[in-house]
């Protein structure tokens, strides 16, 4: 048989064999790394150690669009002999043939280099966003910039050695075991994982960093990662962790499994956060000073990655079917956390809102089983929670604590199924819990009215519920001036806004944001009340408060610019931007920089800002009805973005501007000249 022939044929052999974990052990991988931000190209090598379970002629590697740079080398292990391997790379894998032995062990040394269409991402480097380099893999991309195995059932030991330039943090899994200065302004960074991990949890955040560190109860270092500028914000945005790490430890009862626990935020993140091994990367949108931390924290963020490092990065699901067990456990250990810092009152609060939603997409027909692959979000995140609240309720707290840590204790660095957490639930129970799993993980509906009746035994949601003046009888106004929590009195504020006293204002943050959020008439007797809420420690109040007031009251607005014209508010600029453009349109308002109050708002188009603030800057745009040139331009640029939800938002609208008679020539001009 010819030789491209005898690769064709074993090629073709394996593809229709079983999942090569079968007949494949992969133990350890060596990484070494080398990132040119001019190219924004990833080179490097991987050395594999694996077992051969069953005797096979050929292996693979996950590598998508890679180009391999020297020959592929196979060590036969304990003895080192050497081989140069034939190879197939078809652009998804890299297959190497061999007589593959039984019980043996192999070494497998791949060089390669790639442009990564996905997985690694090169920010700034050419524009005023700040230069980083940061990787998200979740799902079966780590192999788009890292030789690996997609396979999340095969673990391995990682050790990482990235090389780059010395003005830069270099983050990755792991231990920082050796740094090293090299040639050219050029380190060495050595991380080492002391135990095994899925592929897909490898991860690396480069960028200009500044670093906190605390140390948990157990002696495990927390390092939090910010930016030189953010000082200020080091603690509001990372309150409350070393609480949540020690909580967690003792809650779950296995101790945390990794050596270190890293937190960095990234510049246009395509999620909230990431769980990668030892390794949280997540959106610099939550890095917020004491003000911002009162209306969007990282609270639950931080709660729900850390919570992933037991569930999902210790155990990890065997296919999407079990994909609850890692969501749902995250889901449900962070509202843990959160409820150990903010109360009983927040803990319910946050089921009956998981509940509602929960309702709310079986209504729409959107229902699916905990167990189906395909389930939305807000099914494996709060249905899965919710599984987990209603269990402990059903077998009670020492059973469900000692099954959960029999669980995480039996099956550690392995991969698991719905089944093997129930098995433990049941052997300490001592009853079968078919009829719980029917109802709660395979029925397509969620239980709501058990959900609720698990519910009522709050005190606290009893008044929320009870506590409801839609029909407008006299009792709302008992309702306005009681002492009742201030999810109750919000909803009420929202049911009848036109029934708002003054005495309302003097409520709390949460029924004032609320006001202001419902209240957009404001009667004159109130407008000196409502004038206030433009000071409140809330940056959604404010924005919402300067609109409503410049809308109601004409005859001040320029008083109200004047009072906001230095609030940013949060990171995505949202008070500058409504600034700016009230500024714009507000007939005799410091008409003479108009124009650059404009040309400010254009300039947040630009890929020099995050996709949240130049999203922003485009829908004001739009409400404007007025795009320029450079607008256009940046909009088309956005169509390209990586962040899959900012570039299908810019593609939309891309489409309405360019079936706009007024744009449509400057559109087809900038299409064609890019």
């Amino acid at each position: 048989m010819k030789p491209i022939l005898s690769l064709l044929f074993f090629f073709l052999f394996n593809l229709i064999n079983a999942q090569q974990t079968d007949y494949v052990d992969f133990k350890s991988c060596k990484v070494l790394v080398k990132l040119d931000t001019v190219e924004k190209s990833v080179e490097g090598s991987v050395r594999f150690q694996f077992d051969i379970l069953k005797r096979v002629d050929s292996i693979y590697i996950d590598a998508k669009n890679m180009q391999m740079t020297k020959p592929v080398v196979l060590i036969h292990l304990p003895s080192k002999t050497v081989d140069t391997l034939q190879y197939r790379n078809d652009s998804a894998k890299i297959w190497v043939k061999s007589d593959f032995l039984k019980d043996k062990t192999y070494e497998l040394i791949l060089n390669y280099k790639t442009v990564p269409k996905n997985a690694l991402y090169f920010v700034g480097w050419g524009n005023d966003a700040p230069n980083q380099i940061w990787t998200q893999g979740q799902g079966k991309y780590t192999s788009n910039w890292l030789p690996s195995i997609d396979d999340m059932n095969d673990k391995l030991k990682f050790q990482f050695n990235i090389q780059f330039d010395s003005d830069y943090e270099v983050v990755a899994n792991g231990k920082l075991f050796l740094k090293t200065n090299t040639e050219e302004g050029k380190t060495d960074h050595v991380f080492i994982m002391g135990r095994p991990m899925s592929s897909y949890l490898a991860a690396l955040a480069i960028g200009k960093y500044d670093k906190y560190v605390e140390t948990s109860e157990s002696g495990i270092p927390l390092e939090m990662y910010y930016y030189p500028g953010d000082s200020l914000k080091v603690e509001p945005t990372y309150r409350y962790t070393k609480q949540m790490f020690d909580f967690l430890e003792q809650e779950i009862g296995v101790p945390y499994p990794w050596q270190n626990y890293k937190q960095v935020p990234v510049h246009d993140f395509l999620y909230a956060g990431m769980e990668n091994t030892s390794l949280t990367i997540f959106s610099d949108a939550f890095v917020v000073d004491s003000i911002g931390f009162n209306d969007r924290n990282y609270v639950n963020v931080n709660a729900h990655e850390l919570a992933h490092q037991w569930f999902g990065d210790l155990v990890t699901e065997t296919s999407g079917t079990h994909h609850w067990l890692q969501e749902g456990f995250a889901t449900y250990y962070a509202l843990l956390a959160e409820r150990h810092v903010f109360g009983d009152k927040y803990y319910y609060w946050r089921l009956y809102e998981y509940a509602q939603e929960l309702f709310d997409q079986d209504n729409s027909g959107q229902g699916t089983s905990l167990l189906d692959p395909k389930s939305s979000s807000v099914t494996f995140y709060k249905r899965g929670a919710w599984v987990l609240h209603a269990l402990k309720e059903l077998v009670g707290e020492k059973v469900f604590k000692q099954a959960v840590k029999n669980y995480l204790m039996k099956y550690q660095f392995k991969n698991v199924e719905t089944a093997n957490f129930i098995d433990e639930v049941e052997a300490l129970y001592g009853k079968q819990l078919k009829n719980f799993v029917a109802e709660w993980l395979e029925a397509k509906t969620f239980p709501y009215n058990k959900a609720m009746a698990s519910l009522e035994q709050s005190v606290f949601i009893q008044e929320y519920l009870m506590t409801d003046c839609e029909a407008k009888t006299a009792k709302c106004d008992y309702y306005l001036s009681a002492p009742i929590s201030a999810e109750a009195k919000s909803k009420i504020v929202a049911q009848v806004p036109e029934r708002i006293t003054a005495d309302v204002f003097k409520d709390g943050l949460k029924v004032r944001q609320a006001i202001a959020k419902s209240v957009v008439k404001i009667p004159e007797e109130l407008k000196a009340e409502y004038e206030s809420l433009l000071g409140d420690d809330s940056y959604v109040t404010q924005e919402a408060a300067l609109y409503n007031l410049w809308t109601n009251f004409p005859e001040d607005r320029s008083r109200y610019l004047d009072k906001m014209k230095g609030v940013t508010g949060f990171s995505d600029k949202n008070i500058r931007q409504l600034w700016l453009v009230l500024a714009f349109v507000t007939p005799n308002y410091q008409e003479e920089l108009k124009q650059q109050y404009f040309n400010e708002l254009i300039s947040y188009t630009s890929s020099n800002y995050g996709f949240e603030v130049r999203q922003g800057a485009f829908s004001y745009l739009q409400a404007l009805d007025v795009f320029n040139e450079k607008a256009l331009e940046n909009l088309y640029e956005a169509t390209k973005h990586f962040n899959w939800r900012f570039k299908s938002f810019a593609k939309d609208l891309w489409g309405v501007l360019s079936n706009d008679s007024r744009y449509q020539d400057k559109a087809n001009q900038i299409k064609t000249s890019h």
